[in-house]
């Protein structure tokens, strides 16, 4: 069976969903954005040699400051997913049209540390603020080119949203 992408046209990425013990995602409001699309659970590039799943770890830390002893790994997914991003982002990377979009690894972690242990200044800030949210509404809070991503993300990871006892 051939997959609709080719996987060298794609970033490989990891995205990170991070629930709260009680069933809510953490959401991240993007730095130096406009509009009503701002918010967006972390994601970050897998860098050349690194397995997605040291990814997942290292952006977890650099994106919103949590650390490994912070969290249980529940899942990974076993494909990834892509999306394209529009003509307008590609023209303004580098090096231009380098890639069509990003391939995704998504990782479901459950959170067991505290709000404080959550720090948006551990590295080049990615978001200005953040909150707990249903994952459900995340999908209608993202990008647009990014919502088809969150719905199958949000549909395979939904049995993480409920939660768990203390």
């Amino acid at each position: 069976m051939s997959t609709p992408h080719d996987p060298k046209k794609f970033r490989p990425n990891v995205g990170l969903a991070l629930f709260h013990r009680d069933g809510l995602v953490f959401l991240g409001k993007r730095a130096n954005t406009e509009g009503p699309y701002q918010w967006q659970m972390p994601q970050g590039g897998v860098d050349r040699g690194e397995k997605p799943v040291e990814a997942a770890y290292r952006e977890l830390e650099e994106e919103v400051g949590v650390r490994a002893q912070h969290v249980d790994l529940l899942e990974e997914t076993a494909d990834w997913l892509y999306y394209e991003f529009p003509i307008d982002v590609r023209t303004q990377m580098k090096p231009r049209g380098r890639y069509l979009g990003q391939r995704q690894k998504w990782f479901a972690f459950r959170f067991k540390g505290r709000d404080a242990d959550i720090r948006l200044d551990m590295h080049t800030p990615e978001f200005v603020d953040w909150r707990w949210a249903p994952l459900e509404s995340a999908p209608g809070l993202v990008i647009p080119f990014k919502r088809p991503t969150y719905e199958e993300v949000a549909q395979r990871f939904a049995k993480f949203s409920v939660g768990v006892s203390k």
